[in-house]
C-alpha cells in the first residue's frame, strides 16, 4: 500500500505569496524519484495559516530513500537571500498509510 506524508507548515499571511513562489520555482527532482506517486501544495482557505504539502509514495522505503538523498537536501536548503524562507519553524510531518482510494470512472 502507498504511504502519504503531509507536512503542515505555518506561513504568516504576509509571507504566503513568497512561500508559494518558492514552490513554483522548485527544481522538481522529487518527480524523478523512484517510488514517488504524487505531490500537492494545499493553500489554506480559512481558519488556519498552515499550508499542507502532500506527497504520496509507493512505500515507506521509497520515501526514506528520498529523505536521505541529496535531492531532498537541495530541495530544502533555503534558496539564499533571493528566496528567503517564508515559513516559520512550526511544522509537523504526518504519516499515513493508504487503506482505500478511488478515482472517477472514465470511459
Amino acid at each position: 500500500m502507498s504511504v502519504v506524508k503531509i507536512n503542515a507548515i505555518t506561513v504568516p499571511p504576509h509571507m504566503q505569496e513568497r512561500f508559494e513562489e518558492r514552490f513554483r520555482g522548485r527544481a522538481g527532482a522529487v518527480e524523478k524519484t523512484p517510488g514517488f506517486e504524487w505531490f500537492e501544495l494545499l493553500r489554506p482557505l480559512e481558519g488556519t495559516d498552515q499550508y499542507l504539502v502532500y506527497t504520496r509514495w509507493e512505500s515507506e522505503e521509497a520515501y526514506r530513500s528520498w529523505e536521505d538523498g541529496q535531492d531532498f537536501a537541495r530541495a530544502h536548503e533555503g534558496g539564499g537571500d533571493e528566496l528567503a524562507p517564508a515559513a516559520s519553524d512550526s511544522q509537523h510531518l504526518w504519516s499515513y498509510e493508504v487503506v482505500e482510494s478511488s478515482a472517477p470512472d472514465r470511459p
